[in-house]
């Protein structure tokens, strides 16, 4: 959620199959496209980080471990199942069958995730009503839009907030490569090991200039051989000449 800045509602829509990764020219999944929405009037697209992307896979194939048939039909985030299937009574809770998680119960799960980490603590206002520092699942797309702001156009982050940008969009109609090349660029400040991805890329970029001062020197050594190569045979072609002077007689010998 706060890779792509999509509402808690946007669960009851999401399927596997609305999750497409997108790899560079080596392979690598460097993101994924997300549809958001699916079906419905207001679908519109968001992109996920790689990180999200690998912990969204990681979760789907742990759930094909335990016997669920996963397909692009499947729900992204569905109903706790009994480690062992049983062949009696109720299906439900059956790895085999899963069920939906709503975006209701997933709302909880983040509630019950923020206490149970001591982050959130209760704050009352003067009407005695229980109020908190932050929103629990809309504080994960207000990230989103105040880390992607930093780096990303501000109507492209609308875009990918699915917003209405209203007359901007008469003129000013980004392609979906271009909306995802300016998201690319916010990856290190979306990702949750952010530093991590901020340091790799510096270590990238020093490997990289390193191998180019390596070609350079290379590049340099190899011209000054050519050079004393071309001076030595200029230096034995010489020699041979004042021999052959002396030789013939019209240069004498000084030794």
């Amino acid at each position: 959620m706060i890779s792509s800045g999509i509402r808690l509602g946007a669960w009851d829509y999401l399927k596997w199959k609305h999750v497409v990764p997108i790899s560079d020219d080596m392979g690598e999944v460097i993101c994924a496209k997300l549809i958001v929405y699916a079906g419905d009037i207001e679908e519109y697209y968001s992109f996920i980080t790689a990180e999200a992307y690998h912990s969204v896979k990681e979760w789907m194939d742990f759930r094909a471990s335990y016997g669920e048939k996963i397909t692009g039909e499947s729900w992204v985030m569905r109903d706790i199942w009994q480690t062992t299937n049983v062949k009696y009574g109720a299906k439900w809770g059956l790895a085999t069958v899963p069920k939906k998680l709503n975006s209701s119960a997933i709302k909880r799960m983040i509630e019950r995730g923020l206490w149970e980490q001591g982050i959130r603590t209760e704050v009352q206002s003067k009407k005695e009503q229980k109020r908190y520092d932050f929103k629990a699942a809309h504080g994960f797309r207000k990230f989103y839009k105040s880390r992607a702001e930093q780096i990303m156009r501000p109507i492209n982050v609308e875009i990918t907030m699915g917003h209405n940008i209203g007359l901007s969009e008469s003129y000013y109609r980004p392609t979906e490569r271009e909306v995802r090349d300016d998201y690319l660029k916010a990856l290190p400040l979306l990702s949750i090991n952010g530093t991590n991805l901020v340091l790799q890329k510096e270590v990238e970029k020093l490997t990289e200039k390193t191998r180019d001062s390596e070609d350079i020197i290379k590049g340099k050594l190899e011209e000054k051989d050519k050079q004393i190569e071309t001076l030595i045979k200029k230096q034995e072609q010489f020699e041979q000449l004042i021999q052959s002077l002396i030789d013939s007689g019209q240069l004498k010998s000084v030794t």
